[in-house]
Formats: C-alpha cells, structure tokens, sequence
C-alpha cells in the first residue's frame, strides 16, 4: 500500500502484516461483526461450524453492508437485502428464489491467536508473507482498548526507546542484550526493577517479541511470587494516524490447591492489576503520540542503536515505499 492510502501529509503509509480486528470470544458462531481496518470496513462472522471469516463489506449485487443486518446461515454469510448467501470461498450459492450471482465476496486471511483474531493486509491477491507466530497457549485473562493519534510503528518503537521509560514512565528498564532479529520477528531483551509490596524491589526478566508491527508479546517471570506475567500490546491502524492499540494480559500465579495448579479467580485479580498498571503507560504515551513528530532522520545519542536497528528492521513492512531512511 502506498503512502496516498494514509491521507495527505502522511509520513508513514499503512503497512503490511497481521493485525488484530477483535476478541475472538466476541465472534460466537452466529455472529457478526463490523471491524475497522486502514481506513476501511471488514465484515467478520463465525459460521455455525465454526469457522471465523472476515470478508469485503458490501455485498456484489446491490452493495448492502453485511455488518448492518447480515445473517450467519449454517455455514453462510445472507445479504440482509436480497437474500444471497455466500459460501466459505466467498461464492455466491443463491438466493431464496434459487438465482445465483456471477459475483464473490472478497476473502480477507484472518487467524485466530491467543484469543483474538487478525486479519492480514497486504498487495491485493498476494498470499500472506508470513505467519504470526505460534499461540502460547494461554489467552488473556482482562483487556483494554483504546485509540491513540499515532501509527502503529510509532507505537512499537517504544519497546526499544528505553530513555523514555525512565523519564515518562519512571521506570528502571534496561536493555540486557542486543535485540535479535528473525524475519518478521524482533526480540527486545530487557530487565525491569520495580518495587512490590512487602517483597521490596524485584527484578523481571521481560523479553518482548514483535511480530510485525502489529503485535507484540511480553513474558515477564516473578520468581519472588513464583508468577508469569504474559502482556500482548496490539496496534491496529484503523485510519491516517490513528491507530487503535489493545492491551491483554495473562497472569499465572500459582498457589497451593488440592491437586496442584493455581485459582482461577487469583489469576483474572492479577491480570486485572498487571493490566491496570499498562494502560496507565499507554496513558502517559498518548498525549506525547499525539502531538510529536515523525521524524525519518533522528538525532540518535548513545545507547540508542536499537531504536536504529528497529527502524531498519520495520522497513520490510512497506514494499511500496521507502519510509525509513
């Protein structure tokens, strides 16, 4: 996509990966949804099977929008104005009459991971260039949602801006090694000193992987309460310079119950907390987001080169431009 599709003045265009368009326990079988994706409606519906598709908004006859009165039939998607319904594969099966559209739905690849749900975008009619990465197999436990006047790269750099911690955030975060970069992938490596109560101060180890710009994970282990914290921050581009970012947030604490694990009510406590404590970062980003400037060339100090190696990094997420230099 090129930078046109971010409006005029734009200084980074949208751009290409997996980005998150809900919760997927907000998409039961049955449903439908309207999500906003890059200045644009993407209709998602689970099929009674089970299925979760994410499709072009209107339908191909008369241009009614599936996402006001669209019907989950079986494993159809009905236009609420004249009955077509469309298959999994976006084709037309008929109408109540039996007519059949020469006409298909526009297919969007969607996955499901760690309880949300994210659609790819890319160049029309090519294959996703890579996958997210594999589920952890824990789904967060309590979320937020929330916009901020920024782009999703914007966003993600603060993951490698360490300076800012400490002057915004007034926290003790240093970097611990270089980031490792696979592909898509950047691994932040980074340690944490805080202080809890009654345990005084405690260090996390927090690794923090991107995947693209559109997500990125957290683990932090707290051995001192013998806890994992697990955060997925999540910046979706939904119009120029708007980005809606999605906090969730796991938290494992084990205690001593009759056959071994850990409470479930004790776990949603915790991530409620750990939760509490992210948007109150995000908080204090949004207002500097809202009014810095993007600047292409910037005057780095020492012990900044992973905010180098970011910028680097994310230029492969724009294949139609050049934005990073």
């Amino acid at each position: 996509m090129t930078s046109a599709a971010n409006g005029p003045g734009a200084p980074l265009p949208y751009p290409n990966g997996w980005f998150c368009v809900g919760r997927a326990r907000d998409l039961p079988p049955g449903r439908v949804r309207t999500a906003r994706l890059m200045g644009e409606d993407v209709v998602l519906y689970r099929t009674r099977g089970g299925a979760v598709r994410a499709v072009g908004p209107h339908c191909p006859h008369l241009g009614a929008h599936f996402g006001a009165g669209g019907t989950v039939r079986g494993e159809e998607l009905v236009c609420p104005f004249h009955g077509f319904a469309f298959g999994l594969d976006g084709s037309c099966t008929g109408a109540p009459d039996g007519t059949r559209l020469r006409a298909s739905l526009t297919v969007r690849r969607i996955r499901e991971r760690d309880g949300a749900l994210f659609v790819w975008r890319g160049p029309d009619g090519e294959p996703p260039g890579w996958e997210l990465p594999p589920a952890v197999g824990v789904r967060p436990l309590a979320w937020w949602s929330g916009e901020v006047l920024s782009h999703p790269q914007e966003v993600m750099e603060n993951s490698v801006d360490f300076r800012h911690v400490k002057v915004l955030h007034g926290l003790d975060t240093r970097e611990t090694a270089p980031p490792d970069v696979d592909g898509p992938l950047f691994t932040v490596h980074q340690r944490t000193t805080t202080r809890f109560p009654g345990l005084g101060a405690v260090s996390l180890e927090q690794p923090v992987t991107l995947a693209g710009l559109g997500m990125m994970r957290l683990v932090a282990e707290l051995p001192e309460l013998g806890a994992t914290l697990r955060v997925w921050v999540l910046a979706t581009p939904v119009a120029p310079w708007r980005t809606r970012v999605r906090f969730a947030v796991a938290c494992s604490v084990p205690v001593p119950v009759p056959g071994g694990g850990s409470t479930r009510a004790l776990d949603r406590t915790a991530s409620w907390l750990a939760l509490r404590a992210s948007v109150r970062i995000i908080k204090q980003d949004r207002p500097v987001l809202a009014h810095k400037r993007y600047l292409a060339q910037p005057r780095l100090v020492p012990g900044e080169r992973s905010i180098g190696l970011f910028r680097h990094w994310a230029r492969q997420f724009y294949p139609d431009a050049n934005p990073v230099e």
